[in-house]
């Protein structure tokens, strides 16, 4: 089908909204409220166009036969200055350099003043619906809710809140609810007291939240954002009495190039170290070390239960957000958790131990600073169970944008920096820690090594290809020794969900389930680079396959790093010492 837009025919495909027919042909027209995740809802009203004549918002119009569409008419202009000012309204413009896609749209319309205030549109409207109350009434009522809406909440370690820059456009309660099905953000109060909130008006800390950050990776207003430990960072790198280490996530290497112009997708892997060791940290590790040793633990678990008549199925513990939801909503399934820390906590712990007694360093000299594209990280890490001999495995996170913002902050340019390889011994991975960073890459590193360990000989095709994409729900199988093992992955909690009912209601046939919080996987975490959709989070998991291919090692345990870690320290997988540093318990919350 073809329509018409601003005068050139354009092919449209079924189903399509006409403003992801404008999308798909580079036709610029704004939007706020609209994400390629969820059904649209044509909250805020930017994506007015004429349409034959009509002024319709065309993030909720399917394309129809004939559709003339005109996206910059000066009667579409003037409403959607119109419309901006009224969301500028409702929201402190203060928004501290961070992407901010209404204060974009403000400076791209030249708007310089606004003509609406708060209170006048507060007294306004409570005429219309409290027109018995008498004016100083109505302002009081007015301020109280004001003060009301304008609280900020920094009860979280991840996430921070603060209404007095909410548009109500609606995102976050959405990603929420429908893609997270998490409820701990909704909306409170009606008419002119309706506003972003929790449930009875509840701390978000102490609500059902996750800390996924997935609220924050969609608002477009700076409403909610992440913590920022950027300046404990710094007086850490200042502190001459400090060794601090800086180790970065498999997805970062994929994501932050966005931050700084370069197409989704692209790597900077030896970039970012040079970047990071011009910001001051003493090494730079990868994470991806820690998944491989993630995966030898993780195997090894997985291995014991299925022989064993272990509990099944086991359930993955690297993603904080996910085992968090479960001690939530499901803790009578904690026990299917592995016991296996996240990548990140088993680096920092080894760090304060084996690689401290290399270098005669004092491990409460050690601060660890991980760079994580997510925000539960942050929670994970001050978690108790986190502490080994007396001090925190890992003592600050900073998520993509963060360590973007510190860089710039030093004017770093990151595509300019020259390529550093990481330090050893914590800088040497496998293939199979770097796919760590997408759906499906957890369980896929997990059959590699599983499978040799197993049988004694390698996986005829290391690549699983069953588990790989953006299904939300992804199912394989494996043979091992003539046994038939069930595995599934699953991405965004509401289709984990589905996975732990299953569980739940005795229909569950899997013997290891794969769960990621985030859609995409790391890739789409709550800290990443803004936007981020599905094909953004496509090119990022492309770019982290790609890289797995082109690496000499693509099997966790054949890193000799990991091998050597075993011989001169930890021995055995299920020795004491590795179970103190490489292992934890989780509880009913």
């Amino acid at each position: 089908m073809q329509i018409k837009i601003n005068g050139k025919n354009i092919e449209s495909l079924l189903d399509e909204t006409i403003l992801d027919v404008a999308i798909r042909n580079g036709i610029f027209i704004p939007h706020l409220c609209n994400d390629s995740d969820l059904s649209p809802e044509g909250n805020c009203r930017m994506c007015i166009c004429e349409v034959n004549g009509k002024l319709i918002s065309t993030c909720n119009t399917k394309v129809a036969p004939n559709m003339i569409v005109k996206t910059d008419t000066q009667k579409v202009m003037q409403l959607r200055k119109m419309n901006i000012e009224l969301l500028l309204s409702r929201h402190k413009t203060n928004h501290n350099g961070r992407y901010n896609q209404l204060i974009e749209l403000k400076e791209e319309h030249n708007i310089d003043t606004v003509r609406f205030s708060k209170k006048s549109r507060g007294i306004e409207l409570n005429e219309q619906n409290y027109h018995r109350m008498d004016f100083k009434k109505k302002e009081k009522t007015h301020l109280d809710n004001e003060k009301k809406t304008n609280t900020k909440d920094d009860s979280s370690p991840s996430i921070l809140r603060d209404n007095s820059k909410c548009i109500l456009c609606g995102k976050c309660v959405n990603k929420c609810q429908i893609t997270q099905d998490v409820n701990a953000i909704c909306y409170t109060g009606r008419g002119v007291d309706l506003k972003v909130g929790t449930f009875f008006n509840q701390p978000l800390a102490q609500t059902d939240c996750v800390n996924c950050g997935q609220c924050v990776l969609v608002c477009p207003s700076g409403a909610l954002r992440e913590v920022d430990d950027i300046e404990k960072v710094k007086n850490a790198i200042q502190n001459p009495k400090k060794y601090v280490i800086a180790q970065t996530a498999p997805a970062i290497r994929a994501s932050i190039g966005e931050e700084f112009g370069l197409p989704a997708g692209t790597l900077v892997t030896k970039k970012l170290v040079t970047a990071l060791k011009k910001i001051g940290f003493d090494k730079v590790f990868d994470t991806d070390f820690g998944a491989d040793l993630t995966i030898v633990a993780e195997a090894s678990e997985f291995i014991s239960r299925a022989t064993n008549k272990g509990v099944v199925p086991m359930c993955t513990s690297c993603c904080p957000a996910w085992v968090k939801y479960i001690e939530q909503s499901y803790p009578q399934f904690i026990p299917n958790l592995s016991s296996c820390k996240s990548p990140h906590q088993m680096v920092g712990a080894i760090a304060k131990t084996y690689y401290a007694k290399k270098l005669h360093i004092d491990p409460k000299n050690i601060v660890v600073v991980s760079i994580m594209p997510c925000t539960a990280k942050k929670f994970e890490c001050l978690r108790p169970e986190m502490n080994t001999y007396g001090f925190r495995d890992v003592d600050f996170v900073l998520t993509t944008r963060e360590t973007a913002r510190f860089m710039k902050s030093k004017r770093i340019d990151l595509v300019q920096m020259q390529e550093t390889e990481y330090d050893n011994p914590l800088g040497e991975s496998s293939g199979a820690g770097v796919i760590f960073g997408a759906t499906g890459g957890v369980m896929e590193a997990a059959m590699r090594t599983a499978y040799e360990i197993v049988t004694g000989k390698g996986v005829s095709n290391l690549e699983f290809n069953q588990i790989r994409g953006l299904t939300g729900i992804k199912e394989g199988s494996i043979v091992m020794k003539g046994n038939e093992y069930n595995f599934a992955v699953a991405h965004g909690l509401a289709n984990a969900k589905v996975l732990m009912d299953q569980i739940k209601t005795g229909k569950s046939k899997y013997h290891f389930i794969e769960a990621m919080a985030c859609p995409g996987g790391c890739i789409g975490g709550g800290g990443q680079p803004m936007p981020t959709n599905n094909e953004i989070r496509q090119k990022r998991i492309d770019a982290i396959y790609r890289e797995d291919r082109n690496l000499p090692l693509r099997k966790s345990h054949e890193n000799p790093s990991i091998k050597k870690l075993y011989d001169e320290f930890l021995k055995l997988p299920n020795s004491k010492i590795a179970e103190k540093l490489l292992h934890t318990e989780y509880k009913k919350r």
